[in-house]
């Protein structure tokens, strides 16, 4: 196994020993980028990180990510290098400042390769919409991975890097986490700035990440969280170590989980997986609960997101008109009118003017009590909901799909005629703020699956902790797509 399939714990001491170099680590990057199959990347830096990694001559114990390469989703800030978010309106702009979390890793001495691909604007759950064409799954590339994350999804499980930036408005880090047998966590909304990131859903934004363990996550997170005067949405509660919970007696034991979701799920494999994961948790002391949710509000989820998304998106992402930055229209354009409709009409795809076209008629003054007022009342009894299952319950865990990862053939864009819970229940923890972890669970015909941990708002340590003794029931650390266990 090389360095480079290590976790980042591991990769950290093996720099600190002097086993490898960060020049080393970044040129074995480089090469596994450029013989990449998977369709992950959009704008590279790789000069620049090579560069960066020479500088690298020693690292101590408590420089964690010191050496250590990373990629980022194509939707953060990098200053001097393009940013698409996977889109042609954006063609060619290229920021002059740094998302504030680009900067907290680059103080921490991480070295940033590139940019990844994305569902163009982040909207999408199937890698399938960039502007570069199809992610696919690294495992199979038949399959998809899974989005909007997809290519920082796929760069980590195929061994590319450690870790890697993703973004989650739905479920966007947490779904492809599952498709791609590793570990994709979204802290509560507000816990980590999102200066920088460009907007989807700012209701429902949060900065995510991918990595192979549990313990990584943590520490990620440790560096990540904390105010930034820069996002006065950011919290100013105290920043804990989270790794230290990892580790320590966990008086949080109740897990719940909702019986309606399972239900939907056909794939027996998947099912056996979880309930044995339940009973294993049970020997660890946990106490496992059934709770009824209403099916009237799993069913909301689905509208309720996309009426919510798709209005904050559509007035996100009014500036992009190609005046300020991004695509130019055509010479034929006379008037500021001509100008903007030529370069958004050639700048978005298909799926992105049907967003924009929900998110305006659910924003007119005739249309909002009826659809965006009504959408958000009915966030607010889901998270109620919620609100009330903590009472009783410390951690929400479910699978988080209803299968391996799908045949790209078999995708669709077409807008689902029901409510489709089990695709979209991933999303109650963006609706409530709240956090939420993917592990890998097992494998099915060599595909892998995952289960998710989601509990309440600024306990990250406590879901953290939950994860580990997961992992620890699983063994599954460093599963990546040519080095994987079975699970159980």
């Amino acid at each position: 196994m090389s360095y480079l399939d290590l976790t980042i714990q591991q990769m950290h001491q093996a720099l600190v020993e002097g086993l490898v170099t960060s020049e080393q680590l970044v040129k074995e990057a480089i090469l596994r980028i450029k013989n990449d199959k998977t369709n992950s990347f959009e704008a590279l830096a790789l000069d620049q990180a090579l560069e960066e990694a020479k500088k690298v001559t020693s690292v101590g114990e408590e420089e964690i990510l010191k050496g250590i390469p990373f990629l980022a989703k194509d939707n953060y800030s990098t200053k001097g290098i393009e940013t698409t978010a996977s889109s042609d309106v954006l063609s060619g702009y290229v920021p002059i400042f740094d998302a504030e979390v680009i900067t907290r890793l680059k103080n921490a001495g991480a070295i940033l390769l590139g940019k990844t691909t994305l569902d163009e604007l982040a909207m999408g759950g199937t890698g399938t919409t960039g502007h570069k064409g199809v992610t696919t799954n690294p495992y199979d590339n038949s399959r998809i991975i899974g989005g909007s994350s997809c290519g920082s999804c796929a760069s980590v499980a195929s061994g590319i890097v450690p870790f890697s930036l993703g973004s989650d408005t739905g479920d966007s880090v947490r779904k492809p986490a599952s498709y791609g047998g590793i570990y994709g966590f979204k802290p509560t909304w507000g816990r980590i700035s999102r200066f920088g990131l460009f907007p989807f859903a700012c209701s429902l934004d949060t900065v995510a990440y991918f990595a192979r363990s549990v313990y990584d996550i943590a520490v990620l997170t440790e560096i990540l969280a904390g105010h930034d005067d820069k996002d006065m949405s950011s919290s100013y509660k105290e920043v804990e170590n989270y790794s230290s919970y990892l580790r320590r007696e966990n008086d949080k034991k109740k897990i719940g989980y909702f019986k309606p979701i399972l239900d939907a799920i056909d794939d027996e494999k998947i099912k056996n997986s979880y309930f044995k994961l339940l009973d294993e948790l049970k020997n660890k002391g946990y106490e496992v609960n059934q709770y009824d949710f209403p099916e009237e509000l799993l069913d909301a989820l689905y509208p309720v997101y996309m009426i919510i998304s798709c209005s904050e998106a559509t007035s996100n992402d009014a500036n992009l008109d190609g005046v300020k930055f991004g695509l130019k229209p055509s010479e034929e354009a006379k008037t500021w009118s001509e100008y903007m409709s030529d370069a958004r009409t050639r700048g978005f795809s298909s799926l992105i003017k049907r967003r924009f076209i929900i998110g305006s008629f659910s924003l007119l003054a005739e249309n909002q009590e009826e659809l965006f007022r009504r959408a958000q009342k009915a966030r607010n009894l889901i998270v109620e909901e919620m609100n009330k299952f903590f009472l009783e319950n410390d951690y929400l865990i479910l699978p988080c799909a209803k299968s391996v990862p799908p045949k790209v053939e078999d995708v669709t864009n077409k807008w689902s005629k029901k409510p489709d819970f089990i695709d979209n229940h991933l999303g109650i923890a963006n609706l409530g703020g709240f956090p939420s972890l993917t592990c890998p669970l097992g494998y099915e015909n060599g595909l892998p699956y995952g289960v998710n941990i989601t509990g309440r708002q600024y306990q990250e340590g406590y879901v953290l902790k939950c994860g580990q003794d997961i992992e620890d029931v699983t063994k599954l650390v460093n599963s990546l797509c040519f080095n994987h266990k079975e699970g159980i």
